[in-house]
């Protein structure tokens, strides 16, 4: 059997290599997608996966879920440490958007569109497709910011007209209504039936219980 010639392909210079990357990765913009509800995580691992295997992992450099440090007050008064999205169903990708990493994003299971701007049609009435945008610097920075941000939100499990019961304080074993909630300050106004009288009264969130 006669030997098989064997073509070695030229090997790419290594300087000029990391220079076609770094031109690259300078035109990359950020692009938020919208996502099906609660799968941004699932998105970000699948199209990191398949950014790999399609080999566009060189021009989707980036895939983040921006979240805030966050308090949850649940119904007995106790509290757990969480994270909240800053933009729930979206994922933002710094990206340089071409023909294939375009399709590589938009056939990503659970990826419902670009945001961006629709390309109206010249005949019928059907949706035009939405051409991807590009985030401004500003945006961006905002965006990012808020997730920065050391402070954690308070969320609470309690909505205004759910009824509470008053745990820890002066106005213990009383009873009311959530009239006015501030999770910024960990705190809310409940009408409280004081000397038969219905009372606004200022209570922190460790203070209450949610009736059930």
């Amino acid at each position: 059997m006669e030997d098989q010639e064997v073509l070695e392909l030229p090997q790419p210079d290594a300087e000029q290599s990391q220079e076609e990357s770094e031109v690259k990765q300078a035109v990359a913009r950020w692009y938020a997608v919208q996502v099906a509800s609660m799968c941004e995580k699932k998105v970000k691992a699948t199209l990191e996966q398949r950014a790999v295997t399609l080999g566009v992992s060189n021009r989707i450099l980036e895939i983040e879920i921006p979240q805030t440090p966050a308090v949850k007050i649940k119904k007995d008064g106790s509290r757990q440490s969480t994270e909240e999205k800053v933009f729930p169903g979206y994922v933002l990708i710094r990206m340089s958007l071409d023909e294939d990493t375009e399709q590589a994003v938009r056939s990503t299971p659970n990826v419902i569109n670009f945001v961006g701007h629709e390309e109206r049609r010249s005949t019928g009435r059907a949706r035009g497709r939405i051409k991807p945008r590009p985030l401004s610097r500003a945006e961006v920075n905002r965006i990012f910011k808020r997730s920065q941000e050391k402070k954690p939100v308070v969320k609470v499990d309690l909505a205004e007209g759910d009824r509470i019961s008053v745990t820890a304080g002066p106005f213990k074993d009383f009873q009311g209504e959530v009239i006015e909630i501030s999770g910024d300050r960990s705190k809310l106004k409940a009408l409280l039936s004081i000397f038969g009288r219905e009372t606004p009264v200022e209570l922190e969130f460790s203070q209450i219980s949610k009736d059930s």
